[in-house]
This record gives structure tokens, C-alpha cells and sequence, in this order.
């Protein structure tokens, strides 16, 4: 028997199959279906994997929701065993306190601008960094690699005070020190040392993106690059007008990587800003002072202050990440981050 015969039996055993259940009656059709030991195991399976997300949901949500619900209260609301989650005298005193008294737009602006900044430096120079591990094999390339990824083990604060010193009597090499200026410059309070560190590939998590690009590069056939060179293009040529546009998705992700964890700093802000004209969102986890909170339930109030304190800061980063998710998506599929 060949192969075409044994296809054409399987087609009429499934047409014969057919044809019997059509012929049988309603409810026997209703048994086979629905009152069979499958039937009750899937339905049975569905219920559980409900009431497990469901578990799972509340737990990570009702954080989240209790914070919000505690920004409307008022002071009175935290002093009634009554009250729960939704306040019997619900104000935005707390939020316009905070606006208002914290600097809060200012703050917002400033860091916008300076995670902009990193997120922006940060991406160009891991893509190319990356693109350099991912694709060129040269000597001592295997040491180089290890050492960026010994800087995701050292913890930053056992280098926080050499990194202060070196930006607050900025000096390259002893160069600086050899013209006749009367003293170093001083970096601190301003974006030039965070602008450094992620031009040199230092800053927060570089390390780990630089990881990323190098495995979605070692992802790019190499047909695509030896193509373009034998058009005639050369590296940076190919680099710009074949690997950039490939490595968009991958782009993406790293910057909002770059551009989150710079937005919720406060290492390295509270390590350089140290001035108090410095507005920033890392900043303003603070109590106004109009909010009085000297009484019978302050210490809940004052927590929630500083929970909505921090809603205020998180929230345009859950807009960023409700428009760019997709993105986000897309580069971790295509970075290969799970192994070789």
C-alpha cells in the first residue's frame, strides 16, 4: 500500500466518522460533546487557570490599587477604621501640595531632559560597542568583552566616592592640571557627569546593554554585510545603512531601558546633585509642608504622601511604556539574550 492510498483511506474513515455523528440524534451529539470525561478536564483546567490569574492579578495590582486609593483620602480618612479603599471625603489637596510646593513640573521637566540625554548617548554608543563584540573578532576581544560584563557585578556604591572626587575636580589624565587654570572645574550639579559616563559606556546597566546588542548583532547573517561590501560600501557605510535600520527594534529597547531607569535614579542624582537648587523627580519624595501631619494617624498619612509622591513620578514612564510596549516587545524577542 502506498503512500496515496493510505491518504485516501484516512480521508474516508474521517468522512464516514462525519456522517455517523451528523446521522445520530441531538442529545447523543450532546453527550459525546459535552459529557465526556475531556470536556469535564478541560473545563475544569479553564476554572483553575481563571482562578489562579485572578490570585495572581490581585496580588500584584492591589499594591497599586490601595497607593491610589490612599492619594484621595484625607487626613480624616486614615483615622476611620471604616474607610478602606474608597475614602468617604475624597480631595486632591495632597496632589496639588505636592505640584505645587515640590517643584513638581520643574522637576518633571529637568528630568526629561536628562533622561532624553542618557538614554539617547547611551544607545548609540552600546549599538556600536555592541555591533563591535557582535561581529569583529580581534585579539584580546574575549578579556574586553568580560570586563563589560564585570562592570554589572561591581556594585556602584563601593565606587561612589572615586567617581564623586573625579567629577568634582575634573581633570583628564593630569592634562587639565598642567594649564594655568586656578582651580579643576567642577562637574557636580549639572548633567556632565551622567552625560560622560554614558558617552564612555560606564553609566547605569551599560554594561547590560551592551550585552543586548552584541547578541541580537551576532543575529545578523553575515551575507547581508559581505553583500554590501562587495558593492563597494565600507564598514561605517554598512554599518549606517544596513545594520541601523535592521537594529530599530533592538534601539528601541535599549533606550527605554536607558530612558526608565534613568527617569527613577537616585544614585547617581543624589550623588552629583548635591545642591539644593537641583529639582528633580528623585528629589521630591517629600512631605510639604502645608500637609499637617502632626496628629492621631500622621505617620499613615505621611506614607501615603510619599506613596503618591511616588505615583506622580512613575506615571508619564507608565504613558512611555503604554505607547512603546510593542517595541519593547519586538527587541526582546529579537536580542537572543537567552542564551548563545
Amino acid at each position: 500500500m502506498n503512500a496515496t492510498e493510505k491518504v485516501t483511506i484516512k480521508k474516508e474513515t474521517k468522512n464516514k466518522i462525519r456522517v455517523d455523528f451528523e446521522r445520530t440524534s441531538a442529545w447523543t451529539r450532546f453527550k459525546i460533546k459535552y459529557l465526556s470525561l475531556n470536556f469535564l478536564g478541560l473545563v475544569v483546567f479553564k476554572i483553575f487557570r481563571l482562578v489562579l490569574l485572578l490570585g495572581v492579578s490581585y496580588v500584584i495590582l492591589f499594591p497599586f490599587i490601595s497607593k491610589i486609593a490612599s492619594s484621595f483620602m484625607s487626613p480624616t480618612d486614615f483615622v476611620d477604621s471604616t474607610v478602606k479603599l474608597i475614602p468617604k471625603a475624597p480631595t486632591l489637596n495632597t496632589y496639588k501640595q505636592i505640584i505645587i510646593e515640590n517643584k513638581y513640573f520643574e522637576a518633571l521637566f529637568n528630568t526629561t531632559i536628562l533622561s532624553l540625554l542618557c538614554g539617547i548617548i547611551q544607545t548609540f554608543v552600546c549599538c556600536v560597542v555592541g555591533y563591535g563584540f557582535g561581529k569583529y573578532k580581534f585579539r584580546g576581544h574575549k578579556l574586553l568583552f568580560a570586563l563589560v560584563l564585570f562592570t554589572m557585578v561591581v556594585p556602584h556604591q563601593t565606587l561612589k566616592l572615586s567617581m564623586f572626587m573625579k567629577f568634582k575636580y575634573f581633570d583628564i589624565y593630569g592634562i587639565l592640571s598642567l594649564l594655568p587654570l586656578k582651580e579643576l572645574p567642577d562637574l557636580t550639579n549639572s548633567y556632565w557627569p551622567l552625560a560622560i559616563l554614558s558617552a564612555c559606556g560606564l553609566a547605569f546597566k551599560n554594561g547590560l546593554y551592551i550585552y543586548m546588542m552584541r547578541q541580537f548583532f551576532r543575529g545578523v547573517p553575515d551575507s547581508l554585510e559581505e553583500s554590501a561590501y562587495i558593492d563597494g560600501s565600507g564598514t561605517f557605510r554598512t554599518f549606517v545603512q544596513i545594520i541601523l535600520p535592521l537594529s530599530v527594534p533592538m534601539m528601541i529597547t535599549v533606550f527605554l531601558f536607558a530612558f526608565s531607569w534613568q527617569w527613577t535614579d537616585s544614585f547617581y542624582t543624589r550623588l552629583f546633585f548635591t545642591s539644593r537648587s537641583s529639582v528633580l523627580l528623585s528629589k521630591i519624595i517629600s512631605i510639604p509642608r502645608t500637609l499637617d501631619t502632626a496628629y492621631a494617624g500622621g505617620n499613615m498619612f505621611s506614607a501615603a504622601i510619599r506613596n503618591t509622591c511616588g505615583l506622580l513620578i512613575i506615571a508619564p514612564l507608565m504613558i512611555v511604556f503604554l505607547f512603546c510596549q510593542r517595541y519593547l516587545i519586538q527587541g526582546i524577542e529579537r536580542s537572543g539574550i537567552t542564551g548563545e
